[in-house]
């Protein structure tokens, strides 16, 4: 396989198959160091095994239950962990599992399956966090309204680089947004994070659609003093955008269709945070929230 461009930041669903994985986004891509991900549909009897590397993993079922059997590094006996998973990513959160570096590990199971990513030597203890225990947050207010699962912040789970979070957008809403950008370290203001954005859309809830619907939303990233990078997508999915850098936002769920998106962060600095500049020609935005209430779609549970 040959690996991308440096100036493709964006692919669409299976244009980075490999071995056996809808998607696998690592240090094969030019330019890319601190975030992966691999995202694989699997049918019943299915498996997919990965290698104990130097790597820490957060698993997480995007549809479907799946058991992942493990061994840590410096042991010989396997452990395992069931997954209840969801029916889908817009039935509510999750139960998940962090894994740290030097595991290997293999996943059974049917439905579909991402496998957040980030390189580090530092081993920190197994995390398995069940559904009822995701913290569930609404940001923004009307038609800016949108649903965070932060099963994989720092506040959620011990890891030493990973952050990783799942958003909910309903159909006619925007989020990531107002535009921002974390590409620059400075203590306590803004974070230096790669990021990625992996997407599902579907027919909104409740909606009744033609077999000819093809459900999307629009994405948005554009160049920063720290690189120039161009984004403005129609994403569908299975469809991956990364930000190496620049202002990203927003993120549209077109009228009748929700969008969904996991975001998996990591980066040089020396703390795990999320720290964000907004873009000073859009941040106002925020100001207008106060006092609106949440869309009452939201939030989705099951």
């Amino acid at each position: 396989m040959t690996a991308p461009s440096a100036h493709d930041w964006f692919y669409a669903q299976g244009a980075l198959e490999r071995d056996g994985w809808e998607t696998v986004v690592d240090q094969a891509i030019s330019g890319w160091r601190y975030t992966g991900i691999r995202v694989a549909a699997l049918a019943a009897g299915d498996s997919r095994a990965l290698p104990a590397e130097a790597v820490e993993r957060i698993v997480v079922p995007l549809a479907g239950s799946f058991m992942v059997r493990y061994t840590l590094a410096g042991e010989t006996e396997e452990r395992s962990q069931a997954l209840a998973g969801r029916a889908s990513v817009f039935h509510g959160p999750t139960d998940t599992l962090y894994l740290p570096t030097g595991t290997a590990l293999a996943i059974d199971g049917a439905g579909r399956v991402a496998v957040a990513e980030a390189p580090t030597d530092t081993a920190l203890p197994v995390a398995y966090i069940p559904r009822a225990d995701v913290p569930i947050e609404l940001r923004g207010a009307g038609r800016s309204s949108r649903q965070v699962h932060n099963f994989g912040t720092p506040a959620s789970v011990a890891a030493d680089r990973l952050i990783v979070c799942e958003v909910i957008t309903p159909a006619e809403n925007w989020s990531s947004y107002p535009p921002h950008k974390h590409d620059e370290y400075s203590p306590g203001v803004e974070s230096s994070l790669e990021e990625i954005y992996y997407f599902e859309t579907a027919v909104t809830r409740g909606q009744a659609a033609p077999e000819t619907a093809r459900p999307f939303g629009l994405m948005r990233t554009y160049s920063s003093d720290a690189g120039a990078i161009d984004i403005n997508a129609e994403v569908h999915t299975g469809d991956v955008a990364l930000v190496p850098f620049g202002w990203h936002g927003p993120c549209v769920a077109a009228p009748g269709y929700d969008l969904y998106y996991l975001n998996v962060m990591a980066g040089p600095d020396p703390d795990r945070t999320w720290n964000i500049s907004d873009d000073p020609a859009h941040g106002w935005i925020r100001d207008t929230w106060l006092g609106q209430e949440f869309d009452s779609r939201l939030p989705y549970t099951s």
